[in-house]
């Protein structure tokens, strides 16, 4: 029996503890089976700001055993389809970033014949979402089953409540052993392996492998194992958000189909809807913007919306270094969630790493730790290459403003913030798009479709001097695309019902 001991509750362990144990839930004896325990302090509370999943959410819990329906219900869910940016590439426009990847793509490219007429919006022209997002609308029919979809979609969510629907299917499902107690001590056995950890008041707990979801506590991975911490607020300047959550004004309020991110002087709201309020969030830089200036800012964007009920609005402030673990597996200790690292909540990233995280280490358990050893190297090789991809790609939302207004817009683009890495696909990107065979990591994150929703959105070009040629080519098949997408947009605002008209209908 391999038996794995999680520091750590909120939505790092608790689903960190249900994707191991769906995995290996057939092991019930023997010496593959696998028991979990989950250690939790009795006086943490959780972080709760990561309220925005990416579509991987539908799989994730779908293989965990919890119901589309009863995740809307028990946590004030709802839909999120896109993105929304607003005021990023200058002031007064927005561009989308959906879920659903453009027509054709895998078999054509349309962004290299988008870019040159500048028609519409890129994801307007290439994708019926955003036209969805901007009604609304749910992304299915109320009589799909759950997880099906007509447009792909992750959820917005409480994560309070999240993690309170974790936790309790973990518990009664799985068998996952929930003890309330603070680590006092990390033990290693003669080898530098966690053998142990000595509790306040419930003596010892053994394992064979740890994971740490302490949070930026980080009680395995910096306390007691000194894994270096690699900033990267030299690139991403934000190091603080104010949080607030408001009621809707009204039970018919509707419903955002989408994360809306509005930019700021000095950094950027974040705006989510659920079922019964909204979650809304200033992210700024402490080298740019004052507490006090932007606790100002964010009430004055709550106060101008009049579909919000305003009174006795209260906020948190979270201080936080944006950067990453040198290690995420050491030895027998693997560290998942925050305390591996963290960064502003642009993107959503902060779930959907967990998961890929949880999952490796579901496939992968052991108590050989010479088999350990490797599959470290594998792990820390593999999530080290994916900060470094979500440094890249929230860094490009900022490198592409054109906004003057401030010293922190200007400050993104000086040459000495932008990693190499981002500024070499630069000079690739200003010849060709974005497209799939341009990397060969199969672990990347976003996709090259991401990649062009956010270089088009926020008006940069691609020469493609080498496709102007064939343009007469391939006029019909832009025309017939571009007719479908109509059409396919057309049928999808009669069909589809608002989100808050879905919501209400559930049984």
């Amino acid at each position: 029996m391999t038996s794995i001991v999680i520091v750590g509750g909120g939505t790092a362990g608790w689903l960190t503890a249900a994707i191991i144990a769906a995995k290996n839930s057939h092991l019930k004896h023997g010496q593959n089976a696998v028991q979990i325990s989950l250690i939790e302090s009795p006086d943490v509370k959780n972080l709760g700001v990561g309220e925005g999943t990416w579509p991987t959410m539908r799989e994730t819990l779908r293989s965990i055993g919890i119901s589309e329906r009863e995740l809307l219900k028990k946590c004030n869910a709802s839909f999120k389809q896109a993105s929304k940016f607003v005021n990023w590439h200058t002031q007064n426009n927005h561009y989308y970033h959906p879920f659903t990847l453009p027509s054709s793509y895998g078999a054509f490219n349309l962004a290299e014949h988008w870019q040159p007429s500048n028609e519409q919006d890129f994801a307007d022209f290439v994708c019926a979402q955003s036209a969805a997002c901007e009604q609304a609308l749910a992304p299915k029919l109320s009589t799909m089953k759950d997880y099906a979809f007509a447009l792909n979609y992750g959820y917005h969510l409480d994560a309070n409540k999240f993690v309170a629907l974790l936790q309790s299917h973990c518990e009664t499902v799985f068998g996952v052993n929930y003890i309330q107690d603070h680590v006092q001590g990390v033990v290693n056995d003669k080898d530098g392996y966690i053998s142990h950890l000595n509790l306040k008041d419930r003596g010892t707990v053994e394992g064979d492998m740890f994971i740490d979801c302490s949070g930026f506590t980080s009680i395995l991975i910096d306390k007691h194992y000194g894994i270096p911490f690699k900033t990267c607020s030299d690139v991403l300047f934000n190091d603080r958000a104010i949080a607030a959550q408001v009621e809707h004004a009204d039970d018919k309020t509707e419903i955002a189909s989408s994360t809306i991110a509005t930019a700021q002087s000095n950094g950027w709201i974040w705006d989510i809807a659920l079922q019964n309020r909204r979650g809304i969030g200033y992210v700024y830089s402490s080298r740019f913007e004052t507490d006090s200036n932007a606790e100002v800012s964010l009430k004055r964007y709550i106060e101008q919306d009049p579909k919000l009920a305003r009174s006795d609005v209260s906020t948190r402030t979270i201080k936080f270094t944006p950067g990453y673990r040198q290690k995420f597996w050491h030895k027998n200790c693997v560290a998942i969630g925050v305390s591996a690292g963290f960064v502003e909540p642009l993107e959503a990233t902060a779930m959907v790493l967990i998961e890929k995280s949880a999952q490796w280490v579901s496939e992968q358990i052991t108590n050989d730790h010479k088999a350990m050893n490797v599959l470290a190297k594998r792990f820390n090789s593999v999530t080290t290459e994916r900060w470094i991809e979500i440094v890249d790609f929230l860094k490009l939302h900022y490198v592409l403003s054109d906004r003057k207004d401030s010293e922190y817009w200007c400050a993104h683009r000086e040459a000495n913030s932008i990693p190499e890495t981002l500024k070499e696909s630069l000079i690739l990107w200003r010849t060709q798009s974005p497209w799939l065979y341009e990397s060969m990591n199969r672990f990347e994150l976003f996709s090259s479709a991401s990649k062009q929703f956010v270089l088009y959105g926020m008006q940069f070009k691609t020469s493609h001097q080498q496709l102007l040629n064939q343009q007469t080519d391939t006029t019909k098949r832009l025309n017939r695309i571009r007719d479908e997408n109509y059409l396919l947009k057309q049928q999808l605002i009669k069909q589809l019902p608002t989100n808050r008209e879905y919501l209400a209908n559930l049984s």
